[in-house]
């Protein structure tokens, strides 16, 4: 095995954030809240295009508040994505709401709008979707925003791995009632954790950051006619985010140089096919995953092993939500499958994590570095 680690997406700093940091260290605004975080939520809302946003302490923080904005409880019906993190789904389980699970798409591996439009045939009052953009890939917003607003149901927008990316022209996180960004450690911008929720409008961003503090009621004494939480982020932690925005357009652009490499380098191996960036958006390329042929006698584990016995890290796709364990209970639509290749239950999205890895996607990767990886995978297909 060789020495030298190589990651699939770990943080890239560049010294800017130490500034921010220190800061904050002489002017002794080390305690929650402060000039960091003011300027960070003013600083994202001006990248993204969008009026108002609250700095939380992670994306999974964010969605929770975001539920909670659009007034999901306890009995509510909730659509999200089955090909996802568990972080967009274990929220709705926190207010005691249902999720109903909807199956991808091929063109994007998103929320598939046909299954979105059965999944209301069979529940036609559902308090929320949310939908997410997988990868840094957006989904398809035009169809899925018109089947919402058909219903008059708010869409909440999962963009926690896709900040950067834009439909349309328009950064993901900004067509829905609320949107959701992620800073954690493996994110094209960090914070080393955190997340924030933007808004058009604005009480739900002054309600979030109420909410996020303890919703301690404007009074002298310390009063609470609501239940709050914990969740807002440190002006320390914003420091970092400031410093990182800074080269966000940067990280992106190695992001796509990455998966345009891969895309070259396995062009001629017709069992490799690359995630779907969709023909609307312009993605962030967060990570670079690669799916393989069922009549491929290369399976994902074997390239997996044989890349991790160089120290080499991956991941496998992520295991659908209506596969696991903790929501076996729950509800599962898929759309048509029109005769593609799907899962064993008949789904996309299971197909899509059986056939898929995510490769080593971090934006500090050497030529050599890359030329190693590939040759790796070339390899097992015998290349």
């Amino acid at each position: 095995m060789a020495e030298k680690k190589i990651y699939l997406s770990s943080p890239t700093m560049h010294g800017e954030e130490q500034e921010f940091v220190k800061e904050a260290f002489d002017t002794n605004w080390v305690a929650p809240l402060g000039p960091n975080v003011n300027a960070f939520e003013k600083e994202i809302a001006e990248y993204v295009g969008i009026s108002h946003a609250s700095a939380l302490s992670a994306g999974t923080a964010a969605i929770h508040l975001g539920l909670k904005l659009l007034g999901v409880g306890e009995g509510d019906v909730v659509f999200v994505p089955s090909l996802t993190f568990s972080a967009t789904c274990n929220p709705i389980v926190y207010e005691k709401a249902t999720p109903v699970f909807i199956d991808s798409e091929r063109d994007t591996w998103n929320m598939d709008p046909e299954a979105l439009k059965k999944a209301f045939e069979k529940y036609p009052n559902p308090k929320a979707v949310i939908v997410v953009h997988l990868y840094g890939t957006p989904a398809k917003l035009d169809e899925i925003l018109a089947i919402c607003r058909e219903h008059k149901v708010p869409l909440l927008e999962d963009a926690a791995e896709s900040l950067g990316s834009t439909y349309k022209g328009k950064h993901t996180g900004t067509f829905g009632e609320i949107g959701v960004y992620s800073f954690n450690g493996n994110k094209i911008i960090t914070t080393s954790g955190g997340g924030m929720l933007v808004s058009q409008n604005e009480e739900y961003t002054k309600k979030a950051t109420f909410l996020a503090t303890q919703a301690r009621d404007p009074a002298r004494h310390y009063q609470h006619s609501q239940i709050g939480y914990n969740y807002r982020m440190s002006n320390i932690t914003a420091g970092i985010g400031r410093g990182q925005l800074l080269h966000i357009e940067e990280h992106k652009a190695l992001k796509k140089a990455i998966y345009e490499q891969y895309r070259r380098a396995f062009a001629d191996i017709p069992e490799i096919t690359l995630n779907p960036l969709g023909e609307d958006g312009d993605a962030n390329c967060w990570l670079t995953c690669m799916t393989i042929d069922t009549k491929s006698h290369v399976t994902p584990d074997m390239v997996m092993d044989d890349l991790g016995e160089e120290n080499i890290e991956t991941r496998p796709i992520w295991k659908p939500m209506h596969l696991q364990p903790v929501f076996e209970a729950y509800d599962f639509i898929t759309g048509e499958c029109h005769g593609k290749t799907t899962g064993k239950d008949g789904s996309v999205a299971a197909d899509v994590f059986n056939r898929g890895l995510c490769l080593p996607s971090d934006i500090k990767n050497t030529p050599e570095d890359m030329e190693e990886i590939i040759a790796i995978v070339r390899k097992c297909f015998g290349r």
